[in-house]
């Protein structure tokens, strides 16, 4: 299997990381845990998640999958497996917001370091230089390994490079952005440019667009067929069925399915580690690992390119 290195991160990750949105969710519980196991068994590495996951959901205040992410590292016992968690979607990034944020995240996970956290999203309205300070006196003292930023853009990500090498501090080692068939403009020219040059290293999130690039969404009858169903009235349109018509191709050529093209597309980027996607059930997690090994030739990774641009 290969495994790729992070940026400069010292982290390690085949071409798939378990996204963790979906736990304290919509999978709880001993298929929770089953989840995670078969992700470990198969060779992943990282589980991303953050500290406002779940709290879209009514009853929910946030920190839910952190806290089912902390029980089941410790049922299992195992740390061969890295987390990644994230601060400031809610509350900002300044100083005391990520530092108060980390400990709460420690207590939940249940770990002594967070091996990859991110600021969740741009605070303009905070200094670069406070928000990077803060993350720079957790990782000297031992509570985070690596830095990341995630939904970035790049102005902001670059001057918070440049900030971090002139003042000597902690630098964002990885990105976080959204970025499939369907979403290519904010990642594609110059953000991925920046992360190419900069060495960062690139994780997407929605790598199967909410579900869309699964090819199961064809019509508004099917938008029923889950809860993030709603979402794929803005993908089912000409171009949408276009790319829905070139993977269909490219996965009975490739003895795939439409999801696995989908994230091999993704993981052959320039600049991309690898996708971030999530499974609701042992069984949506085995499509999902056909992406650590599956290639795409050139023509096909074109094919696919050409209808989504």
């Amino acid at each position: 299997m290969l495994v790729r290195p992070l940026g400069n991160s010292g982290l390690t990750t085949p071409r798939l990381v378990l996204g963790g949105n979906v736990f304290g969710w919509n999978l709880t519980g001993a298929e929770a845990f089953r989840v995670l196991d078969r992700f470990a068994e198969a060779g992943g590495t990282m589980v991303d998640t953050a500290d406002v996951y779940s709290a879209w959901v009514p009853g929910h205040k946030g920190g839910e999958s952190e806290t089912l992410i902390g029980e089941w590292l410790k049922s299992s016992g195992r740390r061969d497996v890295a987390i990644a968690t994230k601060v400031g979607y809610e509350g900002g990034l300044s100083a005391p917001h990520i530092e108060r944020s980390a400990e709460e995240s420690l207590r939940r996970l249940g770990v002594e370091r967070i091996d990859l956290y991110y600021a969740h999203k741009d605070d303009e309205a905070t200094p670069l230089e406070e928000t990077l300070g803060a993350f720079d006196r957790l990782m000297r003292a031992g509570k985070v390994g690596a830095i990341g930023a995630s939904n970035y853009g790049a102005g902001r990500l670059a001057a918070a490079l440049d900030i971090s090498e002139r003042e000597g501090l902690a630098r964002y080692e990885v990105l976080q952005p959204e970025y499939n068939l369907m979403a290519r403009e904010s990642y594609e020219g110059a953000l991925q440019k920046l992360c190419l040059e900069r060495q960062i290293g690139v994780l997407p999130y929605f790598g199967l667009a909410s579900g869309f690039l699964t090819g199961k969404y064809r019509s508004e009858a099917d938008f029923g067929k889950s809860v993030r169903g709603g979402r794929m009235a803005a993908y089912l349109n000409e171009r949408g069925r276009r790319v829905l018509d070139a993977l269909d191709e490219v996965a009975a050529e490739a003895g795939a399915t439409q999801a696995q093209a989908a994230l091999a597309w993704l993981a052959a980027q320039p600049g991309v580690t690898a996708p971030i996607a999530s499974a609701t059930s042992v069984e949506q997690l085995e499509e999902l690992l056909g992406v650590m090994s599956l290639e795409l030739s050139a023509e096909q990774m074109d094919r696919l390119s050409a209808a989504a641009a």
